[in-house]
């Protein structure tokens, strides 16, 4: 891990598991705080100011399904939750809300570190050109610095993997990308053919970018291939 310690808070009521991630974390470089209420989340968040969060669902004072929730409007680094429940049902709603990615416990250390390694790392695609940093369709701007993007003159909050999945497929606009390269480039691991975590944020991409979310125009699936940004459909 390069440049400056990356500060992570961790929210875990599990005291014995949140000191063995923390002192995990720690002895891999990270600066940790720990939490382990749900309603006390934002205030920690306002003074510790982290570069990641590692949310458990299952909290006193507030779920942290609610705490995504209320956190996303004004916290645009990555959310990773911890769900000890396999459900297709807990991981949609997280990554729906909000979330960047899920773990589900119990936690594997070295699991945890790629996660968390894969989400810092936000914004490096692999094959992209650094010198083009901006992308203009019609009404969508997108700019890859300051991971802004308008559209018809609004600005569109997104989480930061949807940002990135976004630029990825406007950067190569007309161009079908398949899931192996997106899990690969945005979610930084295989695609293992069940993980429904792009299929997630290409809805949500949708419905924030007043796509089509019955018969898509903008971003289309190609069925049997991936996905396809329409460069003309931005007017």
């Amino acid at each position: 891990m390069s440049g400056s310690v990356k500060k992570i808070l961790l929210v875990e009521d599990d005291r014995q598991l949140s000191e063995m991630v923390t002192d995990f974390l720690t002895s891999e470089g990270y600066h940790v705080k720990q939490e382990f209420r749900g309603d006390t989340v934002a205030k920690r968040v306002d003074l510790f100011n982290p570069d990641i969060i590692i949310l458990d669902i299952m909290l006193p004072g507030k779920d942290g399904f609610a705490v995504c929730r209320d956190l996303r409007p004004n916290f645009s680094g990555p959310i990773l939750m911890l769900t000890a429940k396999g459900t297709d049902f807990d991981q949609v709603l997280g990554l729906e809300i909000g979330a960047d990615d899920y773990v589900i416990k119990p936690v594997e250390p070295r699991v945890l570190l790629a996660r968390v390694t894969a989400l810092l790392r936000r914004g490096q695609l692999p094959n992209q050109s650094q010198e083009v940093g901006e992308v203009n369709c019609g009404d969508l701007h997108i700019n890859r610095t300051s991971r802004k993007v308008t559209l018809q003159g609004d600005n569109v909050d997104l989480t930061s993997q949807e940002f990135d999945l976004l630029w990825l497929l406007a950067s190569k606009a007309g161009e079908v990308q398949n899931r192996d390269y997106i899990y690969k480039a945005v979610v930084g691991r295989e695609y293992d053919g069940l993980d429904r975590s792009v299929d997630v944020r290409i809805s949500r991409l949708r419905k924030k970018l007043f796509d089509d979310t019955e018969t898509p125009f903008r971003i289309k699936t190609i069925w049997g291939q991936g996905y396809l940004f329409v460069p003309d459909a931005w007017s």
